[in-house]
């Protein structure tokens, strides 16, 4: 059973979550307050992290930095109010992989939950070092060890978020092949759900200033305006 750390200060809303996270066989820990989540969240495993913003003590923001800063796999969703843009903006530039804004259906958390998970065990599931998927990905100054999940920019090592390279991994092995907002939802993320265009908005922002010599004119991720994006093929 898969572990997910839920860190809520609202019970009733914990409690919905819980029930609805039992019923996909995703055993849930609860705790209302943010000292005692960080504690937990850097002492302990989990599998997946559920963080509100607004916290007592220490804050989901703070929360997801300091975890991000230390574990770089594991996967963080965000819990945002509707109007709190900034925070959702500010989460995923923390490290966050996803957001999900209040209020949210149940239905609609599952399926993201279920879609990060089922992620994250095929990422940490054992290569066949014979196999071509162990092999690099090279394109210019940019080298993808697949089997480590490890990514380069001339010989200097990338640290990127789990989300963020699933996305560089996807854009790679499809060179040349435009991808919309919708598309990138639904390939790398696993859901298709409307209005989350802003999350592969940012991802692909923080990307660009990762492995781009410049972020304002990139020469791996292009965008292709009015349609979407795609990786360079030269």
């Amino acid at each position: 059973m898969r572990k997910v750390l839920l860190v809520e200060d609202d019970p009733d809303l914990a409690q919905l979550v819980s029930l609805q996270l039992q019923d996909i066989d995703v055993e849930c820990r609860w705790i209302s307050n943010g000292r005692e989540a960080l504690e937990a969240a850097t002492t302990e495993s989990f599998d997946l992290l559920l963080l509100d913003v607004m916290l007592p003590e220490v804050d989901g923001l703070e929360i997801c930095r300091t975890v991000r800063s230390a574990n770089r796999h594991i996967p963080i969703m965000m819990l945002t109010a509707k109007v709190s843009e900034m925070d959702r903006v500010l989460g995923l530039e923390l490290g966050a992989d996803d957001y999900i804004t209040k209020p949210f259906s149940m239905m609609e958390l599952s399926a993201r939950v279920k879609a990060m998970l089922r992620r994250t065990t095929i990422a940490s599931e054992p290569v066949d070092a014979d196999s071509k998927a162990s092999e690099a990905l090279e394109f210019k100054a940019l080298k993808i060890q697949t089997e480590s999940r490890r990514v380069y920019i001339s010989d200097e090592e990338v640290d990127l978020t789990p989300k963020e390279y699933d996305l560089l991994l996807h854009f790679i092995t499809n060179p040349g092949k435009v991808f919309s907002r919708m598309d990138l939802l639904d390939k790398v993320w696993g859901y298709q759900y409307e209005g989350y265009h802003h999350t592969v908005n940012s991802h692909i922002n923080r990307l660009r200033t990762k492995i781009e010599k410049n972020a304002a004119e990139p020469e791996y991720i292009l965008t292709r305006w009015g349609v979407g994006y795609e990786f360079a093929t030269e």
